[in-house]
């Protein structure tokens, strides 16, 4: 059974579950409308042509409810703007009975006509139950619901003591410092007492971001925001000479496969030759330590962005000298700009299909704020190295849009359709991250390996 045949006869399970929810609520509404009416006392006409009358109710209601489209809404989404769709069905149902009431005089109809005043005060009952269901509903989910474990697993922490006594009281220039990784690391080295941050970034209006939050905030890191391109050796070689960092983390990088795919002249100056100038000046200006930014991608990789790192991997390890260069690689970086998550978001927010390339595709997911953590452990080591991040287990990206859409209270394949389109240029079905014995060294850092290929 496909999944989505699955999703909507579960969704018709629950409808149905629904429904006998409601029949319950107009049932009690009905008795208690009818006790409220005859004083506790039977009816003249007796109880069993009351009961039968209620069929007719129900059915009446249940009608209503449905041709609304009150049962295709979601309880746990249920909001305000909605509460008017339920009212008026209930509106409908009460002016049917109230006709049928009116047509129907004869007292031998009246287990298809019950009195005015049942009708009136059932009609109040029932909406305020049926309405009141759903709002104590919602709220309950709202309060007992646990985010959906998106990646399938609890988040890390990490001893980052070490780290911080490396990073503190240094110089530190931080490349793509407007950027998903990026500014996470100025937030992160700020936390651990770096003097002064150089924050490099071209895109003023993430840098403008990031400038103005870290002011906001308690510590004593001196900022520099920086609007230069990596590319523009001449501003480099000057911040270099003027500032002499001691450490460099260099996170500026393209990083979307397709676009990369499309634009590979631009991807290698950006990716490759920017990464071999800033080493450059690294080794020049007396940096301590070089740390650049990588991916799983760059494991036997078979799009140009992939192989834009793989060559930024080797020139950085051609370089000798004092400074000490390494390259940390890991996969991708839960909710940052390049990965899928930010799109299936958009595309839930507008109620679009999720746009799944493969069935099968799998990709490794790290919190931005475990793989800046394990970048800075990496950052305070001395080994010249490739190093590979334990990112655990691979994630189905159908699994991941699937629990999106439940986490935003909508049904997979019933409120939100989920559309496979296709391995695009450059993309494998599931990326080569591999700490095993036979590709790495396992380091003294809990999740940090040493890659034994040569590059």
């Amino acid at each position: 059974m496909t999944p989505a045949r699955s999703a909507w006869l579960k969704f018709f399970a629950t409808r149905l579950f629904v429904a006998s929810i409601d029949a319950a609520i107009i049932a009690f509404a009905y008795i208690v409308a009818f006790i409220l009416r005859f004083d506790f006392q039977e009816p003249s006409w007796g109880w069993g042509k009351v009961a039968l009358s209620f069929v007719t109710v129900l059915a009446v209601y249940l009608f209503s409810l449905f041709v609304s489209g009150c049962y295709r809404l979601s309880w746990r989404r249920i909001s305000v703007s909605e509460l008017p769709r339920y009212i008026l069905a209930m509106v409908l149902g009460c002016a049917i009975l109230t006709i049928m009431r009116y047509l129907l005089p004869d007292i031998s109809l009246s287990h298809i006509r019950p009195p005015y005043s049942v009708i009136l005060i059932s009609f109040v009952l029932s909406t305020v139950g049926i309405v009141s269901v759903r709002c104590l509903w919602r709220v309950y989910w709202m309060a007992s619901q646990k985010e959906v474990e998106l990646l399938e697993r609890d988040e890390k922490t990490f001893d980052n003591s070490i780290a911080a006594r490396y990073v503190a009281g240094r110089t530190v220039l931080v490349t793509g410092a407007g950027g998903s990784i990026g500014s996470e690391i100025v937030r992160q080295i700020c936390a651990a007492g770096a003097a002064r941050v150089l924050m490099v970034e071209r895109c003023e209006s993430a840098l403008y971001e990031i400038d103005r939050e870290m002011r906001s905030l308690s510590h004593a890191a001196e900022l520099v925001p920086l609007m230069i391109d990596i590319n523009d050796s001449t501003r480099m070689e000057r911040l270099f000479k003027k500032e002499k960092p001691s450490l460099v983390l260099h996170a500026a990088a393209y990083k979307h496969v397709p676009m990369v795919e499309l634009n590979p002249e631009e991807g290698w100056r950006n990716n490759t030759e920017a990464t071999r100038l800033i080493a450059e000046l690294s080794l020049a200006n007396g940096v301590e330590r070089f740390v650049l930014i990588s991916t799983d991608k760059a494991v036997n990789p078979v799009s140009v962005m992939g192989k834009t790192k793989l060559a930024a991997e080797k020139a950085i390890m051609a370089l000798d000298g004092a400074t000490s260069f390494c390259a940390v690689r890991f996969g991708n970086v839960f909710g940052s700009s390049g990965s899928v998550v930010p799109l299936f978001r958009s595309q839930i927010a507008k109620k679009e299909p999720l746009t799944v390339t493969h069935p099968d595709m799998r990709r490794y997911f790290m919190t931005i704020q475990e793989a800046v953590s394990l970048v800075l452990q990496a950052a305070s080591r001395t080994e010249k190295a490739i190093y590979t991040l334990d990112m655990g287990e691979s994630v189905l990206i159908l699994t991941l849009a699937e629990n999106l859409i439940m986490q935003a209270g909508f049904r997979p394949y019933v409120d939100i359709p989920i559309v496979f389109t296709g391995l695009r240029p450059g993309e494998k079905l599931f990326e080569e991250l591999d700490i095993s014995e036979k590709s790495a060294y396992r380091t003294d850092m809990a999740k940090i390996y040493i890659t034994k290929t040569e590059v």
